[in-house]
């Protein structure tokens, strides 16, 4: 059954607003993908906030042709086209993708668009290769704990230094009253002496 106008006009609304929240678009080519593939992909790729669109790319076309962002993925709407929409994490997506794409051996990466730059397969291989945004907060939270275990040291080994200063000015203030008691028991000393003779 062929779709009516209203239904397109639904699934560029969509498209714009799926597109609205992506930081990152992929094209593939998923010809020869059964239903069950398509569904598998879909699940691998939602932990990452991925959307997996099966649309016609002329409905694409439609949806990106007012919004400079997404305009230049026109050059990638060709063949069959499925699109992942990416909202959070693009490196964890890519990945999924990857890893799908393994298992399936089905499907190619035409390419993709991030901040209205094309992106070849080399490009998209490369994202992929960064960190999961999972890792890259560990990463921080560990050199923040590191940050904050040095400066808690820092700040107790001041009043042990601060303690030690201390304890050496009054060991000094005492040595010197001590060679002043000294000095004067010897004047004292030489006094008797003195009155004696």
């Amino acid at each position: 059954m062929p779709r009516t106008i209203e239904d397109k006009k639904a699934i560029v609304t969509e498209l714009k607003e799926t597109l609205s929240q992506s930081q990152l678009a992929l094209v593939i080519d998923y010809q020869g993908l059964t239903v069950a593939e398509i569904t598998d992909l879909r699940r691998r790729l939602r932990p990452s906030g991925t959307v997996c669109k099966v649309t016609k790319n002329t409905l694409m076309g439609i949806a990106i042709k007012d919004d400079e962002k997404w305009q230049v993925l026109s050059e990638l709407l060709k063949g069959s086209s499925a699109f992942l929409l990416v909202k959070d994490d693009f490196s964890a997506a890519i990945k999924a993708y990857q890893d799908f794409q393994k298992a399936s051996k089905k499907t190619e990466i035409r390419g993709g668009v991030m901040e209205g730059r094309l992106l070849q397969e080399p490009d998209v291989k490369a994202l992929g290769d960064l960190p999961s945004k999972e890792q890259l907060m560990a990463q921080i939270a560990g050199a923040i704990n590191a940050l904050a275990t040095k400066i808690a040291v820092g700040i107790n080994e001041v009043p042990g230094s601060l303690a030690r200063a201390l304890q050496a000015v009054a060991d000094q203030e005492k040595g010197g009253e001590s060679e002043s008691a000294s000095d004067a028991d010897q004047e004292k000393g030489g006094e008797s002496e003195e009155s004696a003779s």
